[in-house]
């Protein structure tokens, strides 16, 4: 099995946490050059240390806010100037917890922004690079949400499910040219997200924020929470050569969460 990313270059976004990191750190360990994005130039500096560079990669960071679609596809371009991007990892903080009878209109708005709209431009920006090379991944982390939504979480639902159809849209429309476009669905993962939807839950409820964990993870076959790293695999996965022939899919990474088959 070709797992190897030698000479690739990949695009993560939401890189200093959680899944984006972890994603960062398995690609790197199969021998791509990464380029992290997020908002804060610290914690971008500290993220891109952790980073195997055996193979002599060149690891870069690119501080950019999912919020400015226009910005930060300008920036992005101007690193494809001199390198073709060949994996995104599409990854960006969801919206606000909330019921979806509550939500402002300008909620919608903002959250298509940062998810659809700057997804958009970054994916055009780095398509003609991966069409010249005959070579593309780009890996979207969404939500379960995408095929049961969340009770709490009305917006993101909104948007998760609007990102899916976006990407399978897309994923037919490229695949000739020798790039994939796939979902990964994590279930509940130990990140800081996850931390903030159990501590405003248990706002909500008047319980202990370790009650709501401990309810959330009995509802789970696996009985436990997901480590971001058990994700990142699958993201690996689909960005290597291996999964050339998987197009088109959300894949569940949930401990059997989802019910249907």
């Amino acid at each position: 099995m070709n797992l190897s990313l030698y000479g690739k270059y990949a695009l993560i976004g939401g890189a200093t946490q959680g899944i984006g990191l972890a994603s960062a750190q398995q690609l790197a360990r199969l021998g791509a050059s990464c380029i992290l994005v997020a908002r804060d130039e610290d914690r971008l500096r500290d993220a891109v240390a952790t980073l195997d560079a055996a193979s002599g990669q060149s690891h870069l960071s690119l501080r950019a806010d999912y919020q400015n679609s226009e910005d930060t596809a300008k920036l992005v371009r101007e690193l494809a100037r001199n390198r073709t991007i060949h994996i995104f990892v599409n990854n960006t903080g969801g919206p606000p917890p909330g019921a979806v009878i509550d939500a402002d209109p300008t909620d919608f708005l903002a959250a298509f922004q940062q998810h659809i709209l700057t997804s958009q431009a970054i994916a055009q920006t780095l398509l003609p690079g991966m069409k010249s090379s005959g070579y593309g991944r780009i890996v979207n982390i969404v939500s379960t949400s995408v095929r049961i939504p969340i009770a709490g979480l009305g917006v993101s639902n909104t948007v998760r499910g609007a990102m899916a159809s976006w990407a399978k849209t897309w994923s037919n429309e490229v695949a000739q040219y020798g790039i994939t476009v796939n979902n990964v669905l994590p279930g509940a993962t130990e990140t800081p997200r996850l931390d903030a939807l159990i501590h405003a839950q248990a706002q909500t409820r008047g319980i202990s924020p370790k009650q709501v964990a401990h309810e959330m993870a009995a509802q789970i076959p696996a009985k436990r929470f997901a480590q971001p790293a058990e994700i990142a695999s699958m993201v690996a996965f689909l960005a290597s050569p291996a999964a050339a022939y998987v197009n088109g899919t959300s894949i569940p990474v949930d401990g059997g969460k989802i019910s249907a088959i």
